[in-house]
């Protein structure tokens, strides 16, 4: 299980992304003045928005840190998907301004000059961006963070853009077609669209609290790695992410003869191999179910001396069975 960053060390690796985001952002705007080209404007548009969301993501990893209250009984972690689309939106709004500024090139063109000075400022962002959002999405990922994940992706995606344009450029330099400074800038400002539009898609069904199947699938793996023939069945299993905590409710079916305290033992144990098998901070919020008569077709306890039906099989539990809201079994009695 990888060891995760404190909430400070994540506010801190965010804080040093802005600080090298002002930066490029300074480099690429002298790179613009000096070369006038629109693929090179390209870059320098796309830079404001990382500066812009490396801020606000700033504020939404201070919120999403901040402890639980009365107001806030689930913490503040929503704040994280807010910061995703605040971002998503501001790279679709630079997208739409770079496509404007080329199309708008084309009816006047603008003379290009120094693209040499142009070429070596847009590599050396380039590289710096992409190991910057590497860092960043490796963070995200063992903090479970869309803050940092998003922000990373994004600046690995202004990376690519950057190779690209460099590529376009250095076509333009062999080809003295200028109009090319044009097309590049277009295409990569669909691109760019195309990726914001992607990044809001994804904070809506964080904030929607749309089940992540994949989450899930990792959920019931460990489960069935640990599983113990007492958990007769597991279902009405839902996943909510509120930053980087998941909390996860479910319904166990246990013997109907169990004690009250018997019961929570074993729900308590449940909850503690998710824990520490998947990696992630989990609140888990189990109701109990007494066992029925059809649970009996797939109850694996084989001394049980209440059993009303033989057993038949084993019911697999995978994630689509363990979301539906209703006891298994009944099938096989």
């Amino acid at each position: 299980m990888a060891a995760t960053y404190t909430d400070k060390s994540v506010f801190r690796i965010q804080l040093f992304a802005v600080v090298i985001g002002l930066l490029l952002l300074a480099a690429k705007f002298v790179a613009y003045f000096y070369t006038h080209s629109n693929t090179v404007l390209t870059d320098a548009l796309e830079s404001i928005i990382n500066v812009l969301a490396g801020f606000f993501a700033l504020y939404s990893l201070y919120l999403s840190s901040k402890p639980k209250d009365f107001d806030h009984p689930y913490g503040h972690g929503k704040v994280e998907f807010i910061s995703a689309g605040f971002e998503g939106i501001l790279i679709v709004i630079a997208g739409g301004l770079i496509v404007g500024k080329a199309s708008a090139s084309f009816f006047k063109p603008v003379h290009l000059e120094h693209l040499g000075i142009g070429l070596v400022i847009i590599i050396i962002s380039g590289v710096v961006n992409f190991a910057l959002g590497w860092w960043l999405v490796h963070v995200g990922k063992v903090n479970n963070s869309m803050t940092l994940k998003a922000d990373g992706q994004h600046l690995k995606s202004d990376a690519y853009s950057s190779f690209g344009i460099l590529a376009g450029l250095l076509l333009i330099i062999l080809t003295n077609w200028y109009l090319l400074d044009n097309i590049v800038a277009i295409i990569f400002g669909l691109l760019i669209i195309y990726m914001g539009v992607k990044l809001t898609r994804k904070s809506i069904a964080g904030i929607m609290d749309e089940a992540d199947s994949s989450v899930i699938e990792t959920i019931v793996a460990n489960i069935n790695a640990r599983r113990k023939p007492e958990w007769i069945d597991i279902h009405n299993l839902r996943v909510i992410q509120f930053g980087s905590t998941l909390h996860v409710d479910c319904h166990v079916t246990l013997p109907w003869y169990y004690t009250l305290e018997a019961a929570h033992e074993e729900m308590e144990e449940m909850a503690a191999i998710i824990n520490h098998e998947h990696g992630q901070k989990i609140e888990f919020f189990i109701h109990g179910d007494p066992c029925v008569p059809k649970s009996c077709g797939i109850c694996q306890i084989k001394d049980c001396n209440v059993r009303q039906f033989p057993f038949k099989q084993k019911m697999e539990w995978n994630p689509t069975l363990v979301r539906q809201n209703s006891k298994h079994g009944s099938e096989l009695t």
